[in-house]
C-alpha cells in the first residue's frame, strides 16, 4: 500500500531594509503552519450502499414482551439439557458477543460438537440458520441443540415439554405469551420463545454510526482498513446489514481448505454441488468471536484473514493489508445490551 508524502514547507527569513543610520535588522520567523491531518481515503458511496445499519430489532413486527421474556428465561435454563448443567448461554455466551471462544463446544458428557459455536447475535437477520443452513431460521434453530445428543442431549421434544410443563411458573409463562392456546407448553413454542428473545440481540457500532453519514465515527485507518477489505474483494461474499450471513460459499476456491472432514451443506442436500458449502459468517464484532471458522481452524484475527487471502482470494496479503482490514474490523465491535440479556430469575421447580 502507498502512502502520500506531504510536501515539506521551507520558510524564508525575510529581512527588512534601513537607513545607513540604522543598523540591519533582520525579521522573526513567522510561526510554523500547524500540521494537516492525514487524509482520509476515499470509499466510493456505491460500495457502502452495499450495507445497512443494523436495525435495533430484526423481526417484520415488534415481539410481544411476554414472548420475549419466556424466550430470555429459557435460553438461561440449565433444565432444558439432560444432566440440568447446560444452556444455550453456556455455548453462545451473551456477555461473550454471543460465542464460548472454543474450538468446538463442550456437551453432554464432556463430549464435543463437531463445528465451532457462532455467535447468536444478529443471527435473526441470517438468510439461513447453522452453518449448513439447515433451519430456515432462529425459531426453527434454537430446538435443535437442546435434542442434540452432543449438545443439551434430551430425548425428545416430548421430554422437553414433560419438564416444563411441571414447573408452574412456566405454565403460566406459556398461557401468557401464546394466549388462546389450549396447550402451550409445546416444543415447537419453545424455539419461537428463544427466537424472539433473540431477534434483539443487536450490538450498535460506531461502524453503524458511519454508514448513517458521520464520517468521524471511524478513524482514518479504519477507513484506509475498510477500503483495502473492499479492493482485494472481501466485501463480494461479507456484505449487507450484518457483513455476511447472507449467502453459502465454498470454502477453498483458489487452494483446496486444509480439513476436508467436514463437507458442510452437502450433509443436507447430498448434492456434489454443496460440498464445502458454509454460509458465511457476519462479521460484526468478529474482533471478539475467535477462534474462527466452521472447524475452529484460525486462532487469531490475523490468522483468519491470511487463510481468506490463501484460500478464497488467491491473492497473499501482504503484513500491512492485514493489519489494515484488521484496524477496520475492530470497528465493527459493538456495544452489548447489558440490560436486556441480563440473566434473569427462572420459575422454581414444583
Amino acid at each position: 500500500m502507498q502512502r502520500q508524502l506531504l510536501p515539506m514547507l521551507l520558510l524564508a527569513a525575510a529581512c527588512s531594509s534601513s537607513s545607513d543610520a540604522e543598523p540591519v535588522k533582520v525579521a522573526s520567523a513567522a510561526p510554523a503552519p500547524a500540521p494537516r491531518a492525514a487524509p482520509r481515503e476515499s470509499i466510493n458511496p456505491r460500495i457502502l450502499r452495499r450495507f445497512k445499519p443494523v436495525r435495533s430489532e430484526i423481526a417484520d413486527a415488534p415481539p410481544p414482551a411476554a414472548l420475549i421474556d419466556l424466550g430470555r428465561m429459557l435460553f438461561f435454563d440449565k433444565r432444558l439439557s439432560k444432566h440440568r448443567d447446560l444452556s444455550c448461554n453456556s455455548c453462545h455466551r451473551l456477555d461473550r458477543y454471543g460465542v464460548d471462544n472454543e474450538v468446538t463446544s463442550v456437551g453432554t458428557d464432556g463430549k464435543r460438537g463437531s463445528r465451532n459455536s457462532p455467535t447468536v447475535y444478529h443471527a435473526a437477520g441470517h438468510m439461513r440458520a447453522f452453518w449448513d443452513g439447515r433451519a430456515a431460521d432462529v425459531e426453527e434453530q434454537a430446538t435443535g441443540p437442546i435434542i442434540n445428543p452432543a449438545e443439551m442431549a434430551m430425548a425428545n421434544g416430548k421430554t422437553v415439554e414433560a419438564v416444563l410443563g411441571k414447573i408452574p411458573g412456566y405454565v403460566t409463562a406459556f398461557q401468557t405469551a401464546f394466549p388462546g392456546q389450549a396447550q402451550p407448553v409445546t416444543f415447537r413454542n419453545v424455539g419461537i420463545a428463544i427466537g424472539a428473545f433473540e431477534r434483539r440481540l443487536v450490538t450498535p457500532s460506531r461502524w453503524d454510526r458511519y454508514l448513517e453519514g458521520d464520517q468521524d465515527a471511524l478513524t482514518p485507518a479504519e477507513v484506509a482498513g475498510l477500503k483495502v477489505f473492499t479492493d482485494v474483494g472481501c466485501m463480494t461474499c461479507h456484505t449487507g446489514e450484518f457483513v455476511g450471513g447472507s449467502t453459502f460459499q465454498k470454502v477453498g476456491v483458489s487452494a483446496p481448505w486444509p480439513n476436508q472432514a467436514d463437507q458442510g451443506r452437502y450433509e443436507v442436500t447430498k448434492l456434489d454441488s454443496d460440498r464445502m458449502m458454509f454460509k458465511v459468517p457476519s462479521l460484526r464484532n468478529v474482533a471478539k468471536t475467535a477462534p474462527y471458522f466452521h472447524d475452529g481452524s484460525a486462532k487469531t484475527l490475523e490468522d483468519a484473514i491470511r487463510m481468506m487471502g490463501k484460500f478464497q482470494i488467491t491473492d497473499e496479503l501482504s503484513p500491512d493489508d492485514v493489519k489494515a482490514i484488521v484496524t477496520w474490523l475492530d470497528s465493527l465491535t459493538g456495544d452489548l445490551p447489558t440490560e436486556y440479556i441480563r440473566e434473569p430469575k427462572l420459575p422454581a421447580d414444583s
